[in-house]
């Protein structure tokens, strides 16, 4: 069977697209056959749930501009490297430009009714966020976090100039020059380093606790600022380190946590209101009121 055209004329050809993605995140000539029958199913649910969408009352109040169309489109468009690429992936799914833009202004209006749904969610009150930051003290807790550079030297038994004595010796050398120069050590990581991230200077970036090679991170969590490790050995050769920077761990102020939570709990509200008004469609059942999910 090729599966690169829709077996079943009644599934819109760019809903089952989208019902791949979502679930399997390839498009259907590439699913199997159970993958495709369930996205065929998906799709199919999808289709008559936003069939009932469309025939709400809400939708008639809503109007989908151009501008929103050409941007929805536009999005589509960039995904590819050029026109003809693009054109071949809408044949290949039984699309062409004609039959996007019609599938692209159904789901805009789709959304658009959703999103007036979910507009009739009651406000979130200032009591509402203040128990969620106080119930989930864990999530406003910043770890600490250490900015660090570092020289690597690479052990590689299969070349005998990076043999684990004569990379022990070069590392040695370079700690020499470190410690007598500290405030090169950029300097000489971009000299020395075989790491790729000599080019800038040996930069690691600001990392937390167990973002390294274990021998590292407990050696940077347990220096001060702007001191230079000994020499360190790891699985891929030997290191030397120094903790530019130290940002200490810190908890986040209800003040400073409060737009996030607000836009968390409202877009929470939001989804709830917008379940419940799918629940109450004509003809409607639980499983369609997973469009949500998986669009």
């Amino acid at each position: 069977m090729n599966r690169t055209m829709n077996d079943n004329p009644q599934i819109d050809p760019y809903t089952l697209l989208r019902a791949s993605l979502a679930f399997f995140k390839k498009p259907p000539a590439q699913l199997d056959a159970a993958q495709l029958h369930k996205a065929q199913r998906q799709a199919q649910r999808e289709h008559q749930l936003e069939s009932r969408v469309l025939q709400t009352p809400e939708a008639a109040r809503v109007v989908i501009g151009s501008s929103e169309l050409q941007e929805a489109f536009r999005q589509v468009r960039d995904r590819y490297g050029d026109e003809e690429e693009f054109l071949a992936d809408l044949s290949h799914n039984q699309l062409d430009t004609e039959k996007l833009q019609r599938a692209l202004y159904r789901e805009c209006l789709v959304n658009a009714v959703l999103d007036l749904a979910g507009s009739k969610a009651p406000a979130i009150s200032e009591v509402e966020i203040g128990i969620y930051y106080h119930e989930h003290p864990e999530k406003f807790v910043r770890p600490e976090r250490r900015e660090a550079r570092h020289i690597l030297i690479t052990v590689n038994s299969d070349f005998p100039e990076n043999s684990r004595d004569n990379a022990m010796e070069k590392i040695s050398q370079i700690a020499a020059k470190v410690y007598k120069k500290p405030h090169k050590f950029a300097e000489l990581a971009l000299q020395y380093s075989e790491c790729p991230t000599a080019l800038q200077g040996g930069m690691l970036g600001a990392v937390t606790r167990g973002t390294l090679y274990p021998e590292l991170d407990k050696a940077l969590f347990l220096m001060r600022e702007r001191q230079v490790s000994g020499i360190i050995e790891t699985e891929i050769g030997f290191h030397i380190l120094t903790c530019t920077r130290i940002e200490r761990s810190e908890t986040v102020s209800l003040k400073h946590a409060a737009p996030k939570i607000r836009k968390l709990l409202e877009d929470r509200s939001r989804r709830v209101c917008q379940r419940a008004w799918l629940a109450a469609l004509p003809n409607s059942d639980r499983k369609e009121c997973s469009y949500e999910s998986a669009a």
